[in-house]
């Protein structure tokens, strides 16, 4: 692994540490080079409630781009809305909080979710 990758993983080790402690369901984002995801898992982080990602079939946007996180964030809050989850805490895994990253959680919040 590459260290800028390696630096990355220990941010969201010392992050998810913390969120373990306040027990609400985590937002979790992942960024590749051709897609974006978002889980929702429990507060261990043992199991996925809700998940959505460019690679799905019925998501409009098919690039990695910020059009992409904003449907991705809204696809995300939709789902956990119906499953009855309101209120999370968002799990940026370690990347910086800008672009894109701030764009799902945006639109996450405008959707109706709350973090």
């Amino acid at each position: 692994m590459n260290i800028k990758n390696t630096s990355r993983l220990k941010r969201a080790k010392k992050t998810r540490i913390k969120i373990r402690v306040q027990e609400t369901p985590r937002l979790t984002v992942f960024r590749s080079s051709k897609h974006f995801y978002a889980q929702v898992f429990d507060s261990l982080g043992s199991k996925v409630i809700v998940s959505a990602s460019t690679a799905e079939k019925n998501l409009d946007v098919k690039s990695n781009n910020l059009d992409a996180a904003v449907a991705v964030g809204k696809k995300v809050a939709e789902r956990a809305l119906e499953n009855g989850i309101t209120k999370v805490v968002f799990d940026r895994s370690g990347y910086k909080y800008h672009g894109r990253i701030k764009a799902l959680a945006d639109s996450a919040r405008e959707a109706g979710l709350e973090f």
